[in-house]
């Protein structure tokens, strides 16, 4: 892989992964249009490399709250905090579930859909577009939220799907404040990211080449970067109710997409 691929997957992952526009449709879309077709094992690694960049980005921009709920956990006690990570741990497994039992025809989607993906990001579109015209609201997330709020998050596994969008959406629509919202769906993915890419490392199915590192490095690089500033970016756009723009984007992105792919 060129190093210039490795900027543009970079940028589109740190970019994509928490703006609400679908991180693994537009790597579709990119590695369709860079010549990246085919699921070979540079691409796999790659793609886990630039997960394991945001998932690193998102943990610096939420350190203190990481930091506290931690303190608060090695206490044993019924606290916020241990509340707080229970719901965490309930949001992950509608799409645990769907990892185990159906990764393989999961995996089957990305292999250059574009049809579906062009499809799922108008769906995004409508989602963002509820979303953005839901009442303010000043509720935390409860028990009964964050068991939602992870059925989307495992709909949103499907390429053109925004994770983001998907959760911070359902979260809203149920009535959840935009601000701890956007908190809950950027921590509830972190887990998730690390254990996928334990999954992958263990599968065996990841193989490294001296020749890689390079293009590798720079992929994490602009991934990091461009992932710390749309994840701070994204916090203030959804407090202040911007996410139409976006639904605007996905609708015009994914008919693009659809018209291309029938031709």
């Amino acid at each position: 892989m060129e190093i210039i691929n490795a900027i543009i997957l970079g940028i589109i992952q740190g970019l994509t992964e928490f703006l609400p526009v679908s991180s693994s449709g537009h790597l579709e879309i990119a590695k369709a249009i860079l010549g990246e077709k085919k699921v070979g094992e540079e691409s796999l690694l790659m793609t886990l490399v630039l997960h394991f960049a945001t998932a690193l980005s998102t943990i610096i921009i939420f350190r203190k709250d990481i930091l506290e709920l931690l303190n608060g956990l090695i206490q044993f006690k019924n606290n916020d905090s241990f509340w707080f990570c229970l719901k965490i741990s309930l949001s992950m497994i509608p799409a645990a579930l769907v990892g185990v039992f159906f990764n393989d025809e999961i995996e089957a989607l990305f292999g250059g859909a574009l049809t579906l993906v062009g499809s799922m990001l108008i769906i995004t579109g409508l989602l963002l577009f509820l979303a953005d015209k839901a009442e303010s609201s000043a509720k935390k997330v409860d028990t009964k939220h964050a068991i939602l709020i992870g059925i989307s998050q495992a709909i949103a596994i499907l390429p053109g799907i925004s994770r983001s969008g998907a959760t911070i959406s359902a979260a809203v629509i149920l009535g959840v404040d935009k601000e701890k919202a956007a908190r809950f769906s950027f921590l509830m993915v972190v887990p998730l990211i690390f254990g996928k890419m334990a999954k992958d490392i263990l599968s065996g199915n990841i193989y490294y080449e001296a020749t890689t590192f390079m293009p590798l490095l720079i992929g994490f690089i602009f991934a990091f970067i461009t992932g710390m500033l749309a994840c701070k970016w994204m916090i203030k756009l959804v407090k202040s109710s911007q996410l139409k723009y976006f639904a605007y984007y996905c609708f015009v992105i994914g008919s693009i997409v659809i018209s291309t792919s029938l031709l």
